[in-house]
């Protein structure tokens, strides 16, 4: 008869959990889709923002495409539709958010702007009303998991885009 562990142990055994709960930051007993986003946030700054742009876009577009494949396996092995484990999906749509951000706005992508958009995105993403809401209720799978949250990632630059040309730099 097969030992039933903890989750943590579960993930740190399997490296498509290990990814799928972005690298166990979804694995926060409170919140773990802040968590996820923190990582993202993290991972960014640290890591992708450092590539060169076009280096950053094929990085979020294989992310994203690891984590459809990535999600839809966790999911599979945890038994549930979108485990509120697997943060693979906030990683990624914070890479983009930030990936764009210092794209059009140089000048203004700071921890002030980097802080505003991990905030809005949130939003977005618990909130999951209109477009994120739709997409979070009718299209399942690995894909599903991972579109909602670019959905609210795409409003997060949208809100981001009004509030940066509208308020002057300081």
């Amino acid at each position: 008869m097969r030992e039933t562990s903890p989750l943590w142990k579960r993930v740190l055994r399997s490296p498509v959990l290990f990814l799928a709960t972005g690298f166990g930051a979804g694995l926060s007993p409170i919140a773990p889709g802040t968590a996820g986003s923190l990582m993202g946030w993290l991972t960014y700054d640290v890591l992708v923002r450092r590539l060169s742009f076009p280096l950053r876009g094929t990085m979020i577009g294989v992310g994203f495409a690891a984590g459809i494949w990535a999600c839809e396996r966790g999911a599979r092995e945890l038994r549930l539709p979108d485990p509120p484990q697997l943060a693979l999906d906030e990683v990624i749509a914070m890479w983009l958010v930030l990936c764009v951000v210092d794209g059009v706005f140089p000048q203004r992508a700071g921890w002030l702007t980097q802080a505003i958009a991990f905030g809005m995105f949130r939003l977005f993403d618990i909130v999951k009303h209109g477009p994120v809401g739709w997409a979070d209720r009718h299209i399942k799978g690995g894909f599903g998991i991972m579109f909602d949250d670019v959905v609210a990632a795409v409003l997060t630059l949208a809100g981001l885009f009004v509030i940066l040309t509208l308020v002057p730099a300081a």
